[in-house]
């Protein structure tokens, strides 16, 4: 599958990868920042935007991100991260730096990945019956993503998206679809930088645990931020990024 996507800038390339329900332009804040420096790719994930095929797994995922992008850098922000980190780890030529926001090496416990599918499988099955439209407003209901003002919410760009692309994306590459990828984080040999917010409990033990276990990794935690970390502070994000750029270039 060949993913939609747009380049903006030049110069040394960063690919990037949203969550569920977003699109590639939910990227615009981060990468008009950039773009004066680098050259800036943003993907549709597979079952979003105008990447209307969902119904590929999260290694499947990370394949068609690789062959998506040029080698350099790649971010990704929550389902975004899970399937970059498939990328990086599946496609280390290629994902020569990777950027995890609010990502997780997958759910350890047998018996809460089932549970999850089951939850996932409910919640694909409620997008299909209620529409995008409605399950949007809904979504944007979990606490997770109290930090987004409606502008930031970015309401627009995804209601672009379809309930049969999104409810694909959930049964094919949820979390719980995914095999914990934890005992692997140690074979990465790239700089990585993982980010998190420090309202966002969770995934703040998650980028801990990550940053425990790669060797070349580099944990930044976002004070007054939570889930949706690089949408409520931006600018912040964008510093630490354009600083960890910089410092790991001559691994390009």
């Amino acid at each position: 599958m060949t993913l939609a996507s747009e380049t903006h800038g030049e110069g040394p390339s960063i690919a990037f990868v949203h969550g569920f329900t977003q699109t590639r332009a939910s990227w615009q804040p981060i990468i008009s920042e950039l773009q004066g420096s680098y050259s800036c790719t943003t993907l549709d994930a597979p079952g979003h935007g105008e990447s209307v095929n969902g119904r590929l797994t999260l290694p499947e995922c990370g394949d068609a991100i690789a062959s998506a992008m040029k080698p350099g850098t790649l971010v990704g922000y929550s389902m975004g991260a899970r399937m970059a980190l498939h990328a990086a780890l599946q496609h280390p030529a290629t994902v020569r730096r990777l950027v995890l926001i609010s990502g997780t090496a997958g759910i350890d416990d047998s018996s809460e990945r089932a549970a999850r599918i089951t939850s996932d499988e409910t919640l694909a099955a409620h997008i299909e019956q209620v529409g995008v439209s409605v399950f949007v407003d809904e979504w944007l209901q979990n606490p997770m993503f109290i930090g987004l003002s409606q502008e930031s919410a970015q309401i627009d760009e995804r209601l672009r998206n379809t309930p049969e692309g999104l409810a694909s994306s959930l049964r094919f590459a949820g979390t719980g679809t995914q095999s914990p990828l934890w005992d692997q984080l140690s074979e990465l040999s790239i700089p990585v930088l993982i980010i998190a917010g420090a309202n966002d409990k969770k995934f703040v033990d998650f980028a801990q645990r990550m940053n425990s276990l790669i060797k070349q990794s580099t944990l930044e935690i976002v004070v007054g931020a939570g889930h949706t970390v690089h949408l409520e502070q931006p600018q912040q994000c964008v510093e630490i990024l354009r600083t960890w750029l910089q410092k790991t270039s001559s691994a390009e």
